[in-house]
């Protein structure tokens, strides 16, 4: 044992014996280091302790010499990964830290695996009209095809965007079982549904809600993403068709009877949803779902829901034929609900049991099933409403109750004659009903849109084939669908979370389910329509508050939720949008609702989120000194000002403003009425920390660049630190435009804040001794 050392092992390890005791700081001396000079040399081995580094030569990898001449494409660490850009030492020494682009050309001009000459001829090539047609992604994907022996092909991206090529290799016969009971609980279930909504809400023949489970559960099928999901017509949806097609009578365009014309408006709104949502997924605005708030969306849907029980109440109160008299169809929910009132002494005794026997009985089905379906699994396959319809049928066929005076749906037909009529919904003749549908069937496919994917995120454990979500696509699948449904006048159809999920716990785990939907809905139209001449109307309209009943039910839970943590912004937007819905009409509140929440998204946007920092006493870290002013300490003479995010167009508009209040009083949250509180010489130097910088676009450069000239100008030194590389798009737009030269050149951007600060001191002293 060492006698200057007690704690020396007995027998140090032979792995110190090869290499030099240092530090890693001390590799690039060694390598500066002259023979005459002092310093450590690599191939010394003398004198290795316990504190000798075991690793430090075997992680350089500048000392292992290739075996063979040019570039290395082979080995565990082939081909070296480039260090990003630095300012510092870059172009000052001439020993820059980074090679530049031209240098690092050649390393990285053959990717691993292909030779340089083969590179040459790929490059030289003609490409053909694929190669042309293919995108960045395409084209970084091809390489990394090739690099992993992988076949690069049309048929991989195609089966990419038309999924059913995937799931339709992977489908055998053992999913089938389960697929045709979920397909056959769901049409026991939402079948009749459909027939309300057309009939009830969206004042078209019943028929034309039927081809919304024929079209587009079929397209969406071989074209979606989310395997489980059931396409089909929505309350919200069939309300806003109702909208415009009660518009279109009053402007004396039609009678409320001329089906024929309400069917073609329908197919035109249904097909310029369909447009816009294929639209938007062609050019990728998936990410629109996430424009409209959850306040927006949960007060408009229980609008919604508060008009369609309304709306309910006077079939299901035997009040139909005052309405129509009274001509309150189209009056606001508060002018019907005073006509209900004013006339509750006219109610039709039977046609009111019959509606509220069959509320009841579904809304006590659906708690049973919801308490006992975690045990009982099985109650799931229960079609309750689907037996509802039944037996009010055969009861009205028994009793005659159509003679006793209760409406009933009479004959289903398509309103031509003929079933699946087809009808371009985009023929000039239509231009004036498209004019018309424009705006509301932007909102059907907003709302459409979100809901869909609410339900497929809610969904995305249940996939099949590892085929993945992607919102564009989902976009485009469903654009296509409702096109296609849109040329037979069905009602809109999107995705929805309550029938996915009785379709997946009913044993529906592939796309096949919503095929064999679409089967069985077309079976229903071609021999099933007769009997559905008993159905009772006022039974259809109890199916219908009861989807009233469920858009109202989350409504209370998010109001507690938002009172809870005070977000008195959020309650404000859901009670706006719900009384000018009530009160005034469903447009108006849509509008309302688009216009406050593309505003608050517009001014979070815009509004910069620069910060003071301060130091933390006796630390090198500095933090926001707004958020902690009692317990940071500022440096004298230094405003460290710090922007976490890309200065853009959008959020650079009131950058001077902020940082001029954080001039005059250390604080953004200050009013700009009061008097200056920092002294002129507290902003000697200004220290940028930008780290979150990752995006400057010409705006954000131009108004940095005012900034900088007007601080140079009052004599006030500029430092930046934490920047980007200078080899990154942010980089390269500061030097392009004269920030960096304005600023002081390069030794003015630094890798951290304490490296500015020296500087500062640096420079402060320098000038202090010429003057």
């Amino acid at each position: 044992m060492a006698a200057g050392n007690p704690h020396a092992p007995t027998n140090p390890s032979g792995l110190r014996q090869s290499i030099t005791a240092r530090s890693y700081g001390s590799i690039d001396s060694g390598l500066s280091s002259s023979p005459d000079q002092a310093g450590p040399s690599r191939t010394s081995t003398a004198n290795p302790t316990e504190a000798t580094s075991l690793l430090d030569s075997a992680l350089d990898f500048r000392e292992h010499e290739h075996v063979h001449e040019g570039p290395c494409d082979h080995g565990t660490f082939s081909p070296r990964p480039t260090s990003p850009g630095s300012w510092v030492g870059g172009g000052r020494d001439g020993d820059s830290a980074v090679q530049s682009e031209s240098e690092a050309e050649p390393a990285t001009a053959s990717a691993p695996g292909l030779g340089g000459r083969e590179n040459e001829q790929r490059r030289r090539r003609p490409k053909t009209w694929a190669a042309r047609m293919r995108s960045k992604k395409m084209s970084t994907s091809r390489d990394l095809a090739e690099r992993h022996g992988i076949r690069d092909n049309a048929l991989m991206y195609m089966s990419y965007y038309m999924p059913v090529l995937v799931w339709a290799k992977e489908y055998n016969w053992s999913y089938f079982k389960g697929d045709f009971v979920a397909a056959l609980t769901v049409a026991g279930m939402y079948v009749p549904m459909a027939l309300s909504l057309a009939d009830n809400l969206a004042h078209v023949p019943p028929i034309n809600g039927l081809y919304s489970f024929v079209f587009n559960p079929l397209i969406y099928a071989l074209l979606g993403s989310c395997p489980a999901m059931v396409i089909g017509p929505e309350a919200a949806g069939s309300l806003l068709v109702g909208t415009v097609i009660k518009g279109s009578v009053d402007k004396g365009e039609g009678g409320d009877n001329d089906a024929i014309l309400h069917a073609r408006i329908c197919g035109i709104v249904a097909g310029l949803a369909g447009a816009m949502v294929l639209i938007a997924g062609v050019a990728r605005l998936g990410f629109l779902d996430s424009v409209l708030s959850r306040p927006f969306l949960r007060g408009f849907i229980s609008a919604i829901g508060a008009v369609i029980a309304v709306d309910q109440l006077i079939p299901e109160l035997g009040l139909q034929k005052l309405a129509e008299q009274a001509r309150v169809g189209h009056a606001s929910s508060v002018d019907k609900l005073r006509f209900i009132i004013g006339n509750l002494d006219k109610v039709h005794t039977l046609t009111f049991t019959v509606a509220a026997t069959s509320f009841v009985v579904i809304m006590v089905c659906r708690e049973i099933k919801r308490r006992l379906q975690p045990r009982y699994p099985g109650v799931a396959y229960v079609p309750d409403r689907f037996l509802v319809v039944v037996l009010s049928a055969f009861l009205t066929y028994y009793f005659e109750w159509d003679k006793a005076g209760v409406a009933v749906l009479g004959k289903v037909e398509a309103a031509s004659g003929h079933s699946f009529t087809f009808r371009w919904p985009f023929k000039w003749s239509n231009m004036v009903y498209i004019r018309e549908a424009t705006s509301t069937a932007f909102l059907i496919a907003l709302l459409g849109f979100f809901e869909s994917s609410v339900a497929a995120k809610s969904l995305g454990g249940a996939s099949f084939a590892e085929i993945q979500l992607s919102p564009n696509r989902e976009l485009v699948a469903l654009g296509v669908a409702n096109i296609v449904g849109g040329c037979f006048m069905s009602l809109p159809g999107f995705g929805g979370y309550g029938r996915s999920k009785v379709n997946r716990s009913t044993g529906g785990r592939t796309p096949m389910s919503s095929i064999i939907l679409s089967g069985l809905t077309l079976l229903c139209i071609s021999f099933c329509l007769p009997y559905l001449y008993y159905l009772p109307k006022p039974v259809l309209s109890s199916l219908i508050s009861v989807v009233a009943w469920s858009l109202i039910e989350e409504c209370p839970h998010d109001i507690s939720f938002f009172l809870k943590i005070h977000a008195w912004n959020e309650l404000g937007l859901m009670l706006t949008i719900l009384l000018a819905t009530i009160f005034f009409s469903l447009t108006l509140g849509m509008a309302i609702g688009v216009f406050l929440s593309l505003l608050q998204v517009i001014r979070h946007a815009t509004r910069p989120r620069i910060q003071i920092l301060g130091r933390i006493p006796g630390t090198n870290r500095f933090e926001n000194a707004e958020a902690n002013p009692d317990r940071l300490e500022f440096i004298e003479g230094c405003l460290i000002v710090k922007i976490p995010e890309p200065l853009t167009f959008a959020n650079t508009g009131e950058l001077k403003t902020r940082l001029r209040r954080l001039e005059l009083y250390g604080t953004s949250m200050a009013h700009p009425a009061l008097p200056r509180l920092r002294r002129e010489d507290s902003n000697r130097n200004i220290i940028f920390d930008i780290h979150g910088v990752t995006g400057l676009d010409g705006s954000g450069a131009q108004v940095l660049e005012e900034i900088v000239r007007d601080y140079r100008q009052r004599g006030v030194r500029i430092f930046f630190s934490r920047v980007p590389s200078q080899d990154s798009k942010v980089g390269r737009t500061l030097i392009r435009s004269g920030i960096v030269e304005l600023a002081g050149g390069e030794d003015h951007f630094v890798n951290d804040v304490s490296e500015a600060l020296k500087l500062s001191e640096v420079e402060e002293g320098g000038e202090g001794v010429l003057n």
